[in-house]
């Protein structure tokens, strides 16, 4: 008989405790309104390195954790075709150089020399006929001859002539044209080597040597050696809540202890439309001392804290509106700032108020 009365007495108490435990008064404490986003750690200057040709891979210069400068050689890629089109290249330019047709110029050069020769020694004879003409010496033929003469003679050292800058003027093309060739593949030929475009650090080598290799497949992944950013995504619905400034509170599995601080240094301005969000950057206030790019990590962007305000948990009040009082009334409340656990109770009850939880 008396081990069932302790036994009643112990279910008494845990009725009396679970009741208990489904009451409480509304407590004041400092209280922050956040909008959470997810994201990664991202070196600043980040970027995947591209062919700008298909190829081979022919030589690796750099490995994981090399540390580059702007335009330090990171691999060579073969291409047959890039080395024909710079030999051709060569070969036409030196065919188009102005001294390779110096020969063909200085033919024209001697053709206007006795053209100019023969026109000025017509000419005098022309001048010559038309003086005996006067004089009644000689016939209209011989003078109609030697104006002929003449006048031919003057063709052909324009022609001559023309033909001369004709010519200059195709060698000066040939050769221009020519040298433009030969940049431009040899331009193409450097695109074979793949250069840094920061300074900073290898993250990775995707590639080995004698892969085949395309202008879409990305070689490496290059960005600052020191310097990293937070690259945070934001919910469509929170977005307009967020502003340069901010202070971020960041968590990450590779620290799970610790809280760092950070700080919103930008918005990107457009909604991704599959994922229904936006990007978000932010820097670290106080980093941690070890960081590598893609790290994962959550994150509680601070939008305003409220010191000393008046508080519930969030399930002791229903549909945000109401609160039920230990004596069975239902209450309607004003909330203020909302977190995943507790809201600020703006008007409606005080601490003396007793509330217990809805469905209880």
């Amino acid at each position: 008989m008396a081990i069932r009365i302790a036994f009643y007495s112990f279910l008494l108490f845990l009725a009396a405790c679970q009741s208990s435990d489904q009451k409480m008064y509304p407590k004041r404490e400092d209280m922050t309104e956040s909008v959470y986003a997810s994201g990664v750690v991202k070196a600043v200057d980040q970027y995947e390195a591209y062919a700008n040709t298909n190829g081979i891979i022919d030589e690796i210069w750099v490995k994981e954790g090399d540390t580059v400068s702007i335009g330090t050689p990171l691999l060579s890629i073969y291409n047959e075709s890039a080395r024909i089109g710079r030999e051709t290249a060569e070969l036409l330019r030196t065919y188009s150089d102005r001294n390779t047709n110096r020969t063909r110029l200085q033919s024209l050069e001697a053709s206007i020399q006795t053209a100019r020769s023969k026109f000025q020694n017509d000419s005098l004879l022309y001048e010559r006929q038309k003086r005996l003409y006067s004089e009644k010496v000689g016939s209209l033929t011989e003078l109609e001859q030697r104006k002929l003469a003449f006048e031919s003679s003057k063709n052909s050292l324009i022609t001559a002539q023309l033909q001369y800058e004709d010519l200059r003027r195709e060698i000066d093309f040939n050769e221009k044209n020519a040298g433009r060739n030969l940049a431009l593949s040899k331009a193409l030929e450097q695109d074979l080597v793949l250069k840094s475009k920061v300074n900073g650090r290898v993250y990775s080598v995707l590639k080995e040597k004698g892969e085949i290799v395309n202008t879409q497949t990305p070689l490496a992944v290059l960005g600052s050696a020191s310097d990293f950013i937070l690259e945070l995504s934001v919910d469509e619905y929170d977005i307009a809540k967020i502003a340069n400034g901010q202070e971020v509170l960041v968590y990450m599995d590779s620290y799970r202890e610790a809280v760092f601080k950070a700080e919103i240094t930008r918005v990107y301005p457009i909604m991704d439309q599959r994922s229904k969000t936006f990007v978000v950057e932010a820097r670290f206030t106080a980093p941690p001392p070890v960081l590598y790019p893609n790290l994962s990590l959550e994150a509680n962007v601070v939008i305003q804290t409220r010191k000393g305000v008046l508080t519930l948990p969030r399930e002791y009040v229903y549909d945000d509106r109401f609160v039920i009082s230990a004596k069975g009334d239902t209450i309607p409340v004003k909330l203020g700032l909302k977190d995943y656990i507790k809201a600020e109770i703006v008007s409606g009850v005080d601490e003396n108020t007793r509330i217990i939880r809805p469905g209880s």
